[in-house]
């Protein structure tokens, strides 16, 4: 399966790793072309954050490994997109 890009929740301690150090891991992973990681939430152990990955063929239990490998926790995959190309979520009005 071709998975081209994942929102992920993602957990880390206050002062280790940091962003840069997350960053470096995940961008280090095959497929990865590209990522954005996000603040959520602080609290007085822990950081929340959403990452977003893109990229072609992404190699996803590498790429748990590669957060593990840091310290940090994935706790869900919340978005992903596979196939040939990405497709956008559309927003049902209700």
């Amino acid at each position: 399966m071709n998975i081209r890009r994942l929102v992920l929740d993602v957990d880390k301690a206050i002062r280790q790793p940091t962003l840069i150090d997350l960053a470096k891991a995940i961008g280090s992973v095959k497929g990865v072309e590209g990522t954005n990681i996000t603040v959520t939430e602080i609290d007085l152990e822990t950081v929340g954050t959403v990452v977003t990955v893109e990229g072609n063929q992404i190699d996803f239990p590498n790429l748990v490994k590669a957060i593990e490998s840091t310290g940090a926790v994935l706790h869900s995959v919340d978005e992903i997109a596979t196939g040939e190309r990405l497709v956008e979520a559309i927003k049902r009005r209700r």
